[in-house]
């Protein structure tokens, strides 16, 4: 706000550094994702719901909590998604493929009533109360990975299932099967880098097969 000048801020490069330890980074695998979508569960249920969420999520190539529960339908166009990134404001447009499109069915008849989004969570939040928003999201968040628990326990998957375990779900499952490149562009990070170093949390066939080269004797 102007009030401190910056030269007194104690954090920053050549001054006080905080390093976080790094996280493990658990997605599920291919038949783990099946097992998700090939339960039965009823559409009035709230674990339908959170199923849907976060399976639109993984489809998407793991997009974050916030951009789905603010996705619009005005963003849904020409078999397209379109929408602002809240992390880093990057515009981003992707092909709505068709395990999505059956999701957003469900939803159609209820357009109206949502203020414009596809899901029913920020209903009646002013938007330009960011604070609103923020405080809606997070407790939403909560309460999906409430009901994730659930959908874990239902399908048998002795993983702690999140949201956020979306994005990891996607990297696990793609693998070295896409080139970096595309995952950069799919996952809209800034540097290749972060996307290597991202990724390499779930490539470990190359490990795996040197490991065995030394010891299977």
């Amino acid at each position: 706000e102007g009030i401190i000048d910056n030269k007194n801020y104690p954090f920053g490069k050549d001054k006080i550094q905080i390093k976080f330890p790094e996280s493990i980074k658990i997605g599920l695998t291919q038949e783990e994702v099946l097992a998700i979508e090939q339960l039965e569960l009823d559409p009035s249920s709230k674990e339908w719901h959170t199923r849907n969420v976060w399976l639109l999520s993984f489809y998407l190539a793991g997009i974050r909590v916030a951009d789905v529960l603010e996705m619009k339908w005005k963003d849904v166009q020409d078999g397209r998604l379109r929408y602002q990134m809240n992390k880093n404001q990057k515009v981003v447009s992707l092909k709505i493929p068709d395990k999505v499109l059956t999701i957003l069915s469900y939803y159609e008849p209820y357009k109206s009533l949502n203020d414009g989004h596809v899901f029913p969570e920020l209903k009646g939040v002013d938007e330009k109360d960011s604070k609103a928003v923020l405080a809606v999201i997070r407790n939403a968040n909560k309460t999906l990975n409430k009901y994730l628990k659930r959908i874990a326990k239902l399908a048998k998957i002795n993983k702690n299932i999140t949201m956020h375990i979306s994005r990891h779900t996607f990297g696990n499952i793609s693998g070295d099967k896409i080139s970096v490149q595309m995952l950069q562009k799919l996952y809209r990070h800034s540097s290749i880098t972060t996307t290597v170093n991202y990724q390499a949390n779930f490539i470990s066939k190359d490990v795996d097969d040197a490991l065995d080269a030394v010891i299977d004797f």
